[in-house]
C-alpha cells in the first residue's frame, strides 16, 4: 500500500474498502481527501495523549458496530490507568530520540511526550514551534537521561553505549510501541513504562 506519507490511492482502491483509518500525524491531508473521494468511511484519529485512547476506542467501536468490545477495551485501559496514577515516580528531564542523521526528538505536545510524563519523564526541549524538532547536537542543558526509541528509527545497544560515551549521559533504549502505539496496545505501554521508569 506504500508507506504513511506515500500511500498507493490506485492498490487501495483496488481493495475497495469500506473503511480506512488515518491518523493526522501519520498521513498527509491530501492523502485523506483524495481517499474521501471513493472510500465511504474514513476514519480521522490524532490521539495527543493517553486519555485520548478512551475516545479512540469508542471512535472505532462505533465505526465497526463493536461498542461493546470498545467499553471492555475502556475499562482494562482505565484499570492500568489508574494503578498508574497510584504510584509515584522520580522526575527526570530526558532526551527521547526517535531518529539520527539528523537527531530527532518530541516536543511536549505529542502523545509520546504526554504518555512518558505519566511517568515522571519530562522530555526536552521544553518549548519547540515543531512537533519532531531536529537537533544539531545532544547538548541540551538539563539533560538527565537519553531514552533511544527502537522505532521509527531502530537504535541498538551499541548506539546506546556511544551516544553514553560521547554524552556522558546515562543512555537507555526504551520499546517505542510502548510508548508511541495508541489504541489497545496503550493498556500494555502503561504496564511497561511503570516498571521501565521504576527501574531507572
Amino acid at each position: 500500500m506504500g508507506g504513511t506519507k506515500s500511500v498507493n490511492l490506485s492498490k487501495v482502491r483496488a481493495l475497495a474498502p469500506t473503511h480506512v483509518i488515518v491518523n493526522v500525524d501519520e498521513n498527509r491531508k491530501e492523502t485523506a481527501d483524495a481517499l474521501a473521494q471513493f472510500v465511504p468511511n474514513v476514519l480521522v484519529t490524532h490521539p495527543l495523549g493517553p486519555l485520548d485512547n478512551l475516545a479512540l476506542y469508542r471512535q472505532i467501536g462505533k465505526a465497526f458496530g463493536k461498542d461493546r468490545e470498545a467499553e471492555k477495551l475502556c475499562d482494562r485501559f482505565d484499570v492500568a490507568f489508574r494503578d498508574v496514577q497510584s504510584k509515584t515516580f522520580e522526575r527526570k528531564k530526558v532526551l527521547y530520540l526517535i531518529w539520527k542523521d539528523p537527531w530527532m526528538t518530541v516536543s511536549r505536545d505529542t502523545y509520546v511526550s504526554r504518555m512518558l510524563a505519566l511517568f515522571g519523564l519530562q522530555t526536552l526541549p521544553e518549548r519547540s514551534d515543531a512537533r519532531y524538532p531536529a537537533l544539531k547536537d545532544l547538548g541540551l542543558p538539563g539533560t538527565g537521561l537519553i531514552l533511544l526509541s527502537t522505532e521509527p528509527y531502530r537504535f541498538r545497544d551499541a548506539d546506546a553505549r556511544g551516544i553514553e560515551s560521547k554524552t556522558g549521559v546515562p543512555t537507555h533504549l526504551i520499546d517505542g510501541a510502548m510508548t508511541s502505539w495508541y489504541g489497545p496496545r496503550a493498556i500494555a505501554g502503561l504496564g511497561y513504562l511503570s516498571d521501565f521508569a521504576a527501574a531507572l
